[in-house]
């Protein structure tokens, strides 16, 4: 195994915990929940031997892992790991009107039209184009064996279909919420999905 990647997604956001979109214009701050969802996962893997941590230019994937970071960890920021751009739409009220903007766009995805998008956002292809930039940037620094990766649902939904070679229209099928672990590795070019969709270290959180 030339590299191992450790793909979180960001710990919650008052706005995720309110069914409302935020995308790559809306910089939001963890909440209470999401701050101890990060805490759980800093306390579950603070000891696997992380050579970089890569995040996305967004401040909650910051937040998320700003215990590695403090504790002298290398880190770099990529906008390619950046969420997808929802528009006009972003920050808008969880309404019936949104959810079937919403709804309508998913649909045009899983029909295969990965250029589709809302007013003055990304399509699925862009933000496709610009991880791909971003795993090439990861995949070339061929010193750090163990990297931790932290990024947005989304995007995350994206990145999987790009590393297990499946079309974009199967995103919805894998899992991605707050701070959820997907163990990755890469040999000879090649990505494999080791540890999909592991939430242990959320058993550290009281109910």
């Amino acid at each position: 195994m030339d590299k191992e990647l450790y793909i979180i997604r960001h710990g919650e956001t008052e706005l995720n915990r309110l069914g409302i979109v935020q995308g790559r214009g809306i910089d939001a701050d963890l909440n209470d929940t999401g701050r101890a969802q990060a805490k759980a996962f800093f306390d579950t893997y603070k000891n696997v031997p992380f050579d970089k941590v890569y995040t996305s230019t967004l401040k909650r994937t910051h937040q998320t892992v700003q215990a590695f970071i403090d504790a002298g960890i290398p880190w770099q920021q990529l906008s390619g790991l950046d969420e997808l751009a929802w528009g006009e739409w972003e920050g808008q009220p969880n309404t019936e009107e949104a959810r079937e903007v919403f709804r309508q766009l998913v649909e045009e995805w899983l029909n295969g039209n990965y250029d589709a998008r809302l007013k003055g956002g990304e399509s699925p292809q862009e933000v496709a184009g610009r991880l791909q930039e971003a795993l090439q940037t990861i995949a070339a620094a061929a010193e750090e064996k163990t990297v931790l990766v932290c990024m947005h649902g989304r995007a995350l939904r994206i990145l999987l279909c790009l590393l297990s070679g499946k079309p974009l229209n199967q995103m919805a099928e894998f899992a991605h919420a707050n701070t959820i672990l997907y163990r990755v590795s890469l040999s000879g070019g090649k990505y494999d999905i080791i540890d999909p969709n592991n939430s242990d270290h959320l058993q550290l959180l009281t109910p």
